[in-house]
Order: C-alpha cells, then structure tokens, then sequence
C-alpha cells in the first residue's frame, strides 16, 4: 500500500468511526426505525452537512474527488469533530500543508534548551514529531522516570509496564499518546516511520490495539497531568504543550504543581533534592 492509499484508507476508517459514535437524537434526528449497524447513516451525515449522498459516500469510501475545505468543515460540523479531529480530516483528506521532510534535523535551538533549563524545579521536555524525547531537565527525569535512551512516549507508555504505572488515567494517557501519533502521521504522509512504530505496538501491545482501532484524535495544549511518583505518591501538575514556530519540529511541553502538591511535605522535600545547577539531557 503507497502512502496515498494508506491516508485513503485512513480517511475511509476515521470516518465511518466517527460517524459510528453519534446517535441520531444526539443530533435532533429521529431515532426510529432498525438500524444494521450503530451510529448516523452516510444519508444522514450528508442532510446534515447539506452536500450529496453520494458525494460523502465517495469521500467516505476515500475515492479520488476534489474536495474544498469549506466541505469538509461542514461534515466536520455534521460529525461534531473537536478542532484537533477537524484539522485530522483536513489532513487526511489531502488540504494540510506538511513541513519539509527535514524539518526535524534541524536540532535543537540553544534558547529552546535553556527554557527547558531555567524552568527548574518543576518539569520541562522538548518532543519531536515522533514522540521522542530529546531533551528534558532532571524534574522531568525524576518526576516522569525518564532515561537517556528509550524515550518514545508512545513505545514507553505501552511496551513498559512499570512505566505505564506512573500514571493512573491510563485511558487518557493512552488516547492522547495515540492521538498525536495518528495526527503526526496524517501531516506528513510521505513518511512511513509512524505506520512502522503504529504496527509494532499493534502487535505487541493489546491496550494499543483497543485505542488505536478508536481512531480518536487528542492534542489537548493545556490539561491536568497526575503521576504516581514511587516516593512522593500522586503529584499533579497544570500541563502546557506549546508548538514552536522556530522549531516546528518540536513541541515544548512544561509544567506547574497545582496548589495541593505545592504544599505537600514529599514534594517540597523532592524539590529540595533537586536543588542546583542543572543541565538538559540531549
């Protein structure tokens, strides 16, 4: 399968799950009546969005047709897809604008590094475009367990049990890894890498199976994080993930202890421990 059939294929089955999600008094249609399988009709979907039958089912079936992106908004509106699923069918539908293929050898920008530095005591990480982690300071290092080598967040998460540990919400944890590794891979199409890692954790990882086949899109830029610290227990922080237009390679990703893990004795004890020069690990 070439790279324009894989995103076809893609379009083809993020869409009938989408569609497959939505009941029809959930979107002030009538419900009677028997229905083979569950969800909205393609009939349905197209009413809604105010385009053909057969049109959305050409789209839907990942046929070769020119689409516009005032089009796909309006299914997008008909399927209630969140602005990061909105972006993902514009992507899979041919619309997005990937960054050059070398974009993420571009390395790692001296004052990207020293934010990471200077946001000491409290977290900070760079991620590239494959979910690697290339740099991070040595609060990230203790709080999220992470090591010189081996840090894929998406290969961690489901292939280290002890890791996975860390955080408690594993579902959202798991939707959100999966979410920007689907996402990733609809912006740059021409590369294999993320089928490549996506098929190998679909064979040694069933919890990845489960969430991958969900084709749900999740790129949250701010949320709670908790993690279960092996000495402190459950810390919490406020998470922002920021783009970066000097390195659009790489997101940058920091964090702030909200008020109960501020103040509790383990925490402020482990910032103590911390305490110093620090330096990010590349």
């Amino acid at each position: 399968m070439n790279p324009l059939q894989a995103r076809r294929a893609e379009l083809r089955d993020f869409l009938r799950s989408r569609r497959a999600a939505l009941k029809p008094e959930g979107v002030g249609l009538p419900s009677a009546g028997f229905r083979r399988t569950p969800g909205l009709r393609r009939e349905e979907v197209a009413v809604l969005a105010g385009i053909g039958v057969s049109w959305y089912t050409w789209l839907e079936q990942g046929r070769d047709i020119k689409v516009s992106p005032e089009v796909l908004d309006a299914v997008s509106r008909a399927l209630r897809l969140g602005e990061p699923e909105r972006a993902h069918l514009h992507r899979l539908a041919g619309l997005n604008s990937p960054l050059p293929r070398d974009a993420h050898t571009e390395g790692i920008p001296p004052r990207l590094q020293r934010i990471v530095d200077r946001w000491m005591p409290f977290p900070a990480k760079l991620v590239d475009r494959y979910g690697n982690i290339p740099v991070f300071n040595r609060a990230a290092r203790e709080v999220f367990g992470l090591t010189d080598e081996n840090n894929n967040q998406a290969v961690r998460f489901f292939l280290d049990a002890d890791w996975r540990a860390r955080f408690p919400d594993v579902e959202a944890v798991a939707g959100e890894v999966i979410g920007f590794l689907r996402a990733q891979a609809a912006r740059y199409p021409d590369d294999h890498h993320f089928m490549d890692v996506a098929q190998r954790l679909r064979t040694e990882s069933p919890l990845f199976r489960t969430f991958w086949d969900r084709h749900e899109i999740s790129l949250a830029t701010r949320t709670t994080k908790t993690v279960t610290h092996p000495r402190c227990g459950p810390l919490t922080f406020e998470h922002t993930a920021l783009d970066l237009s000097e390195a659009p390679h790489l997101r940058l990703h920091l964090y702030a202890p909200d008020e109960q893990t501020a103040a509790s004795a383990s925490f402020r004890l482990l910032l103590g421990q911390l305490a110093g020069p620090d330096r990010a690990v590349a």
